[in-house]
């Protein structure tokens, strides 16, 4: 389930502040003296996932209603009964791939973290990007409050969440742009023209461009003097690494590409399963520029997804009813796979730290007591 992500300065603020919600929990000076594990975070945390099922659920019911229920949108439930299951099988074991690549590209990003830990909390941040509002601030928030409480220090969890957050990212960028260079070229079918094909090819460039021109600018503002805090602080710190990870690239970086690749390769899959075989141009930047409505906060990012990858891709040219259909099937997948493995992770990694922190060890060591060294 690849999201589109806030910027992850907000995880020093998540990590200075103690939310009774969990959502935004830093870990309890006292018990990381102690060592303590504080059960009370825990629950809060448990229960901040049931509840958002709950949610979840409810407006899943909701959006079903309203498709059923409404004349206009009786096409889509037509072409949803019609659908092919083996596509519907083909985006669950796709959306199983994007999630492993998820795991790969975190453990590059995160390799103090023995192997199994680390699984588990990328998945917990998975599900939590999927069940907490606004995606990826809430995935942010239980990820780097566990982090916290796993013994790594903040101001490492603030830059490595931001590296991972815009080499990631970076991919989606690519995708997008290369999605509006096949429309111009003409090496791909689609609705081209200025507003549909040329704006996300300059848009591309100008964030890439941007993005690449903090650091240097922030470096030339610490040796005149200024201090360099806040989120363009973390941002150059997170870009500078990224590029460093660009740079000394091991086989792990491959995850991000898996990531969103197989991300969409569902969306491919479940538009196949209504029988609409989607151009590639159509296909990226339908994805992309629709994920933007991730971005408003609504929990599991029910009903707006829908509406904005599907309507990005009726802009480009797909067919109405099987595009909705696609959409509503993809999203179902994208949300309770991870969701789903995220939940597991979580209870997995609660049981592993709280063993960890009785004993008061870290699970943030070169060398874990059972003898494990990251990979």
């Amino acid at each position: 389930m690849a999201q589109t992500t806030p910027s992850p300065s907000a995880t020093e603020g998540i990590l200075d502040e103690t939310a009774a919600t969990g959502e935004a929990h830093a870990a309890d000076g006292a018990h990381a003296a102690d060592g303590a594990p504080d059960p009370e975070q825990d629950e809060s945390v448990g229960g901040v996932v049931r509840r958002r099922l709950i949610v979840a659920a409810v407006l899943v019911a909701a959006l079903v209603t309203v498709v059923v229920a409404v004349p206009g949108l009786r096409p889509v439930i037509r072409a949803v009964e019609h659908v092919d299951p083996w596509w519907i099988v083909a985006g669950v074991l796709l959306e199983v791939a994007s999630c492993v690549s998820f795991v790969i590209v975190f453990r590059f990003f995160f390799e103090e973290l023995p192997t199994v830990p680390a699984h588990e909390l990328a998945w917990t941040e998975m599900g939590s990007g999927a069940l907490l509002p606004g995606g990826g601030i809430g995935s942010l928030a239980v990820g780097g409050w566990l982090l916290h409480r796993a013994g790594m220090e903040t101001t490492r969890i603030v830059t490595r969440s931001s590296a991972l957050f815009f080499y990631t990212s970076a991919t989606s960028v690519a995708a997008m742009v290369g999605g509006a260079v096949l429309l111009v070229t003409g090496w791909s079918h689609g609705r081209g023209g200025f507003l549909r094909a040329d704006v996300p090819i300059v848009a591309g460039v100008l964030v890439t461009l941007a993005a690449l021109s903090v650091p240097p600018l922030m470096a030339r503002r610490r040796r005149g003097g200024s201090r360099v805090t806040g989120w363009l602080g973390d941002a150059a710190e997170g870009i500078s690494e990224a590029e460093h990870f660009v740079m000394h690239p091991t086989w792990r970086a491959l995850g991000a590409i898996g990531y969103l690749g197989f991300d969409i390769a569902v969306l491919w899959a479940t538009l196949a399963a209504t029988g609409y075989h989607v151009p590639i141009a159509t296909l990226l930047l339908g994805y992309v520029i629709g994920y933007m409505a991730n971005l408003l906060p609504v929990p599991g990012s029910i009903g707006v997804l829908e509406g904005g990858i599907a309507g990005t891709l009726i802009l480009y040219g797909a067919p109405a009813a099987p595009a909705a259909a696609g959409v509503l099937i993809y999203h179902a997948i994208s949300f309770w796979v991870p969701a789903g493995g995220g939940v597991l992770g979580y209870l997995l990694l609660r049981h592993r730290m709280e063993r960890f922190l009785a004993s008061g060890a870290s699970l943030v060591e070169l060398e874990t007591p059972t003898g494990l060294t990251p990979r």
